[in-house]
């Protein structure tokens, strides 16, 4: 995605502006180190481009911005759940109007503050009362975190993802390795190798992973390293050929330019008592 193209409504500083992409309102980051774009419908990551380099994202060519469903590709905000535990499919949280809370720069960087608070819409889902925080700092590197904050009474159990979407040359040629020794495929727990290459779909929870995951994308002539915190696994996911063809938003052979790499708690196993906090955490970086 070639952010800097986006119609600009707003300044907000030397480095961030406010666009539109069909409707949508993104947050634009143009920055010495990198460029970057994060929508505020989903507190959704479309853009990372380390300056002089590939942007890091994937995103789908057929992906919807109407502001209505998911945005397929960059890194939706998976939360309060992961996957199928609950409706809707991963939460609530990527289909919801976040607010732009804060945003601070310096010759390092830039730092977006966007926030979600519970409402009668979201207590319909679930009842209970939150406020959610999602920190994006763009500089050499990209790191993401997800601050979760239980503002009720009672203690809520929760879980989430960072599905993060990478922008690789060729997924056949490429290696996903840290993984560990264990991972679960359709509700299975299997032995592992420890990396992942893709000549199929592939859909697996690891278990045991490295807090820094390595992926080799000799197609770019590039490593990308994914390091996460507050996570129970990472989650490595290709559709594959039929798949891709399935999906409305993804153009038939998207499978061969992505692979998701993602900080996951999958089994809503964080309990929050009252006023505490969980932070999920990934940091991308490109070598």
């Amino acid at each position: 995605m070639d952010v800097k193209q986006l119609p600009t409504t707003a300044v907000l500083s030397d480095f961030v502006t406010v666009c539109e992409l069909d409707g949508l309102k993104v947050i634009r980051v143009i920055h010495p180190k990198a460029t970057a774009a994060v929508s505020l419908f989903g507190a959704h990551v479309l853009s990372f481009q380390p300056a002089g380099k590939k942007d890091t994202i994937w995103m789908s060519e057929n992906a919807d911005f109407g502001g209505t469903k998911a945005i397929r590709g960059g890194i939706p905000v998976c939360w309060p759940w992961f996957g199928k535990a609950a409706e809707p499919s991963h939460g609530f949280a990527r289909t919801s109007h976040w607010t732009l809370n804060e945003h601070r720069e310096n010759e390092d960087g830039v730092i977006l503050s966007l926030t979600l608070e519970d409402s009668a819409e979201t207590r319909a889902i679930w009842p209970h009362a939150f406020h959610a925080e999602l920190l994006v700092e763009v500089s050499d590197t990209l790191k993401v975190s997800l601050v979760s904050t239980n503002t009720g009474e009672s203690a809520m159990n929760i879980g989430g993802a960072l599905h993060t979407y990478l922008n690789i040359g060729d997924v056949t040629e490429t290696t996903v390795s840290e993984l560990g020794n264990e991972f679960i495929e359709a509700g299975e727990r299997k032995p592992s190798s420890g990396s992942a290459n893709f000549d199929q779909e592939v859909d697996r929870i690891y278990t045991q992973a490295a807090e820094t995951v390595v992926v080799e994308d000799p197609a770019y002539q590039r490593r990308m390293t994914v390091t996460n915190s507050g996570n129970n696994a990472v989650v490595v996911w290709n559709p594959w050929e039929a798949l891709s063809i399935s999906m409305g938003d993804m153009a038939d052979d998207s499978y061969k330019t992505m692979v998701c790499v993602e900080s996951t708690v999958y089994d809503r196993s964080v309990i929050l008592e009252s006023g505490k906090k969980h932070v999920l955490t990934t940091l991308i970086a490109c070598q």
